[in-house]
């Protein structure tokens, strides 16, 4: 019998670490992390829309305590130039935390009325070099955004991001510390005091939004916000967050955690798109189901390593019952393209195009 016992005692041992060593580290790392439970769009619009403003509520304390944002930035306009179909204005302002924000406006000539205009969001990449001069670029869209946007007729605004472009360099730590290593140190000085890099990054795109829409040439009714990877990531929480910008285009970067978690792409991402605590409260189909009924695109490959594409298809899942409830499930559009990674097509643009022209309304015969 105790020979039996023990046979039975190593058999099931043997059963048990076999099923060990098949689960994945970040299954285990997930069984035992406390959890928030799947989002589910409740029954009705009236339910939502109490559950929406405690979800709103809860994103702004999970970015931690941001200094308070004036009404409108203290600008100062650097320099003006014609560009032919358009006017450039550089600028800056100082964002109240330590921290000076330059950022370029493009003003199309001669276009009649109040324009609609688009916040344009830059990438991450660690090209921390660029920032917001991929407004003049095509090396991630098939032509350089803000010129492009500007003779369609819509007045663009880019700013750079924490530790990019012209404040690469101007970290915490100084002038000798640079890029990856100075965005790593403002994220830690962030935490210190009691906020994220995230918050942050989102309180100065805020602080540009807040900017264009007091600029008298923009119909403060038709603004919109644009980006790819990073720049997509900040597109979707500045809608879940701001109810002044009507649509939206995302390209990749339309990421579930969880999703991302189990298939080992934590490493995909940089230091500061992590907010803390988040998934203890939900994941990131409860921040885009804040969008709702505001039309959103989203465009996204499905060998994007950064978005794992059965976390996409999760999303689409969750935050469709939410537009169903608005009777406008078509605002919602997530395309997945077959084949693709971490790339903006052609195609990919011509759609943004449209789609801004269709929810903002370009002045016709800019087009």
């Amino acid at each position: 019998m105790k020979t039996l016992i023990v046979t039975c005692f190593v058999a099931t041992c043997g059963v048990a670490a076999m099923a060990q060593t098949n689960q994945s580290d970040a299954e285990r790392w997930l069984a035992k992390a406390e959890l928030a439970p799947a989002f589910a769009a409740p029954a009705s619009r009236e339910a939502w829309e109490a559950k929406r403003q405690d979800v709103r509520a809860e994103l702004w304390r999970l970015l931690g305590r941001l200094p308070p944002r004036p009404k409108l930035p203290n600008v100062q306009t650097l320099s003006r130039e014609d560009r032919g179909d358009y006017i450039l204005e550089k600028f800056q302002f100082d964002n109240e935390a330590g921290s000076t924000v330059p950022g370029y406006l493009f003003l199309p000539k001669n276009a009649p009325g109040k324009l609609p205009a688009i916040l344009y969001c830059h990438w991450h990449g660690g090209e921390y070099n660029i920032g917001k001069e991929e407004l003049f670029q095509a090396k991630h869209t098939p032509e350089a955004p803000g010129p492009a946007f500007a003779r369609r007729g819509y007045v663009v605004l880019g700013i750079d991001a924490s530790g990019f472009g012209e404040r690469n360099g101007h970290g915490p730590d100084g002038p000798s510390e640079r890029s990856g290593a100075a965005e790593e140190t403002a994220a830690k000085f962030n935490l210190w005091v009691g906020r994220t890099f995230w918050g942050m990054l989102i309180r100065d795109d805020l602080m540009g939004l807040d900017y264009l829409a007091s600029r008298p040439e923009v119909d403060p009714d038709r603004i919109g916000v644009t980006g790819m990877s990073m720049g997509a990531t900040r597109t979707w929480w500045l809608m879940a967050l701001d109810e002044r910008l009507k649509t939206g285009v995302a390209i990749a970067c339309m990421t579930r955690y969880q999703n991302m978690i189990r298939h080992g792409a934590i490493h995909e991402h940089d230091i500061g798109y992590f907010v803390p605590g988040m998934l203890k409260h939900f994941d990131s189909e409860a921040v885009i189901a804040l969008i709702a009924p505001r039309p959103v695109l989203f465009q996204t490959g499905d060998r994007d390593g950064g978005s794992p594409v059965d976390g996409v298809h999760d999303i689409e899942a969750a935050v469709r019952p939410v537009y169903r409830l608005y009777g406008r499930e078509g605002a919602f559009q997530s395309l997945v393209y077959p084949g693709l990674a971490h790339v903006y097509t052609p195609e990919m643009w011509a759609k943004t195009l449209a789609w801004m022209d269709e929810h903002l309304g370009a002045p016709a015969g800019r087009r």
